[in-house]
């Protein structure tokens, strides 16, 4: 009788280890790109979005600086970036707000926030609120913020003049695999006294509640993520772009921004791919007006009514860090 050779397939647990050590060497190959900017400020009424990388923001809403999920660092354990920081910690203004939208490393970064903690401090003499979701606070809560703020999907809050909505999103929460208890979201931020309203995602795979964010919210800016959507099985925690563009058109938001893209290498796609499927999907669908790709670093400035502003001059590059504070009115 012949004998019929059968090829064993590797445990899951060891494939996923293959992945992993193909990432952190690639993503050690490749030498650190990018130079930091100096942020533009937003001037009284207006909205401005600051790309510092990843799906790290400086939101300027309200009046009000606000960090969502600030990563600064150069290694997250054991993966590079790949990109430098938009702007750099000594750079920021006095941040009021910190929204973490779940407790994974590339988005809930301990060395980061201790630096914005510290900054602030010596900017203003105060330190910023924070908000996270439900089970995760136990890892800010001794940082020393000056407010913690806990939340679950579709809660409700008002602070510092401006009114935060936890979305849903299709993801997953835990830090250390084994503390399945954390819970993750989105945020929605408006300022109560009228202006442009923000939606960012957190991380997310395509799923329903784009379109309830859309019927309960209607935000005008979405901040969506493009990357780490390859191979196949990772869509079933993040969007491939064409689904981000699908969510972006189902929340009903008047511009679209990505994130997660560029920064860390988490897919197996190229890293450049995520962009420029991105832009075929908005060309083909007649919205490429309604995308803005930010380096990182940049600012989109948005009027009260929503229109776009022309740049600004960022902060003049001869002032210390010492004279900030004078230079965002807090001196």
């Amino acid at each position: 009788m012949k004998r019929v050779s059968v090829r064993r397939r590797r445990p899951f647990k060891i494939q996923k280890l293959e992945q992993l050590v193909r990432l952190v060497r690639e993503s050690h190959e490749q030498p650190i790109t990018g130079e930091p900017r100096l942020p533009e400020i937003a001037e009284a009424g207006e909205t401005g979005i600051t790309f510092l990388g990843h799906s790290s923001f400086l939101l300027q809403v309200g009046g009000k600086n606000i960090l969502v999920d600030p990563v600064f660092s150069t290694r997250l354990v054991v993966l590079r970036r790949q990109r430098a920081p938009g702007v750099m910690v000594r750079d920021l203004p006095p941040i009021d707000l910190v929204l973490l939208t779940h407790a994974h490393m590339d988005h809930l970064d301990k060395a980061s926030l201790r630096r914005v903690i510290r900054a602030t401090r010596r900017l203003r003499g105060t330190t910023p609120e924070v908000v996270v979701p439900n089970g995760v606070e136990d890892l800010v809560q001794w940082m020393g913020f000056e407010k913690l703020h806990v939340m679950s999907w579709w809660n409700e809050i008002e602070t510092l003049g401006l009114k935060i909505v936890m979305t849903p999103c299709k993801h997953w929460g835990a830090r250390m695999f084994r503390d399945m208890h954390r819970e993750y979201g989105g945020y929605f931020i408006a300022p109560t006294d009228g202006g442009q309203t923000v939606y960012h995602s957190g991380d997310t795979a395509y799923f329903e509640g784009f379109s309830q964010v859309g019927e309960r919210l209607r935000p005008d800016v979405a901040l969506l993520p493009i990357g780490a959507y390859f191979p196949d099985t990772y869509r079933t925690v993040h969007t491939s772009p064409e689904e981000a563009v699908r969510g972006f058109m189902e929340c009903g938001a008047k511009w679209m921004i990505p994130m997660h893209f560029g920064t860390f290498r988490l897919g197996r796609e190229p890293m450049e791919e995520p962009v420029e499927r991105l832009n075929a999907d908005a060309s083909r669908l007649g919205i490429t007006d309604k995308v803005r790709v930010l380096t990182e670093g940049e600012t989109m400035l948005l009027s009260r009514e929503g229109s776009v502003m022309a740049a600004r001059p960022a902060i003049n590059e001869r002032e210390s860090s010492s004279s900030l504070a004078a230079s965002y009115g807090h001196g």
